[in-house]
């Protein structure tokens, strides 16, 4: 059973924009952070940005910090990820999760994290 539905993924242009949605369903829904991280080829999997349940407190990689936005509709339940000036070091397969415990502030740390989706290709070309 799939919990967590990430799309929006594609071909960008560098200086280019999108956004990412990541459904999640009734099951894997809980009152804690979710997190955005990505994995490029040949690479380690990186936090990119998280955000806790209340949207009180975000986090963001150096990398990203400054062009991206991460928000969250906890009615839906569906998070989002907004980059804006794109760069093709931000190709990577992008995966959305859910925190694993309650009401937490959103970690940068992959084990801190219990339901990953599958992942939506992102490929940034100049």
């Amino acid at each position: 059973q799939v919990q967590l539905v990430e799309s929006g993924g594609g071909l960008m242009q560098t200086g280019g924009s999108l956004r990412l949605s990541c459904v999640v369903s009734l099951s894997a829904f809980s009152p804690s952070a979710m997190a955005w991280f990505r994995q490029a080829p040949g690479k380690e999997r990186e936090f990119v940005a998280g955000i806790s349940y209340s949207r009180g407190a975000t986090a963001y990689a150096d990398s990203v910090e400054g062009r991206s936005t991460i928000t969250r509709d906890n009615y839906k339940p569906t998070m989002y990820l907004q980059m804006n000036n794109l760069k093709p070091e931000d190709t990577a397969v992008y995966y959305c999760a859910t925190g694993a415990r309650l009401w937490g502030a959103p970690s940068r740390t992959e084990n801190e994290y219990k339901t990953w989706g599958q992942g939506t290709q992102v490929t940034v070309f100049s």
